[in-house]
């Protein structure tokens, strides 16, 4: 998928995750509008150059949960909550009944309460695996009525690691539209952390339509050489908002080139892999550096041209010209796509 962004004016932002599926080209929303002529049996209100009638077909949003599994997780929930993110319910899952008391999430769940008795599960992926599934009829029920889930967390850890492919496999076997979006953690946080996290990311892979692994040694190319530890581990959280936020804005705010849920279903479908790339520029040739950024970012891993396909997302002022479009559109083109998305 990719995002295309003009936040401001002047300056055009870019964020693309690239899906091995095949896409397609999505037009304006048809809207009909027709000029009626004055008529002796109209009912219409007359003037003197005839009546304009439009018709409008009401559409209904589309149901989308964010659920932060563990506490990487809960603290990515966090960090969307508090970025403004709307138009989504929040979850917060945790066998850990005080870390739940942090979460800013409305619907805070805790699973596993025989088990772990509201205690964490001391980084085995075991316990959080049979937390899942002790709750697995109360995950049922929060997920109940949804179109999307997002499931985010840190792999590496227990209650992410073992509860998250559960809480995907409950989501996807109901039918909902699911997409993981995880990190994997920093290579100084030991071998052990690693291991967990790989077989879990096998896991959640058989259970999702849609995965996003962030791995978070490339936040390192991001991040300045004097970052704090502390906010390395947020930017991390910051990442994972921008994988769901990048989706779930195409879904829920309006455009001039629009996408709808539907659309997006059709990509994201059993899909497999996905990658996330973010381009902001200002510069005289903001469309094109914009789009580099977007499509050769840290976080994608590899070249935009082996994917089958892009979603991409331009939000910015009014001063945004037709060129500029088109230019962001040739770069980001470039892969063997067999559709596009496109949303403005």
């Amino acid at each position: 998928m990719a995002t295309l962004q003009l936040t401001n004016p002047n300056e055009l932002m870019i964020s693309s995750p690239s899906i091995p599926t095949p896409f397609q080209h999505k037009s304006l929303p048809f809207r009909k509008c027709f000029s009626q002529r004055k008529s002796s049996n109209s009912s219409q209100k007359r003037h003197r150059f005839g009546v304009v009638s439009c018709s409008f077909t009401p559409m209904e949003s589309a149901k989308i949960k964010v659920v932060g599994v563990g506490g990487g997780g809960n603290n990515a929930v966090n960090r969307m909550i508090g970025s403004g993110l709307h138009g989504v319910d929040f979850y917060a899952i945790n066998t850990d009944a005080q870390a739940l008391l942090q979460s800013a999430a409305e619907n805070p769940l805790q699973i596993g309460e025989l088990l772990t008795r509201g205690l964490g599960t001391g980084g085995n992926p075991l316990l959080g695996e049979q937390a899942a599934e002790e709750s697995k009829e109360a995950i049922a029920n929060a997920l109940k009525g949804s179109d999307l889930v997002f499931i985010t967390a840190g792999m590496g850890g227990g209650t992410g690691s073992g509860a998250a492919p559960i809480v995907a496999q409950i989501s996807k076997e109901a039918g909902y539209l699911t997409v993981g979006v995880v990190t994997y953690p920093f290579s100084f946080e030991g071998r052990k952390r690693s291991l967990q996290a790989l077989e879990a990311i096998e896991k959640l892979q058989k259970n999702v339509d849609t995965l996003i692994v962030i791995p978070n040694d490339r936040l390192l190319d991001i991040a300045d050489e004097q970052t704090p530890l502390q906010d390395a581990f947020l930017l991390a959280d910051d990442v994972l908002r921008q994988g769901v936020q990048g989706i779930s804005d195409i879904i829920t705010i309006p455009g001039l080139v629009n996408v709808d849920f539907a659309d997006v279903k059709a990509v994201m479908k059993d899909s497999g892999t996905a990658m996330l790339g973010v381009g902001v520029s200002s510069s005289k040739n903001r469309a094109e550096e914009a789009a580099e950024q977007a499509t050769l970012a840290p976080l994608i891993g590899s070249s935009i041209q082996s994917a089958t396909g892009v979603v991409y997302n331009i939000t910015g002022g009014k001063d945004i010209t037709l060129q500029e479009v088109n230019r962001v559109s040739q770069h980001t083109n470039v892969c063997i796509c067999k559709m596009t998305f496109f949303r403005l």
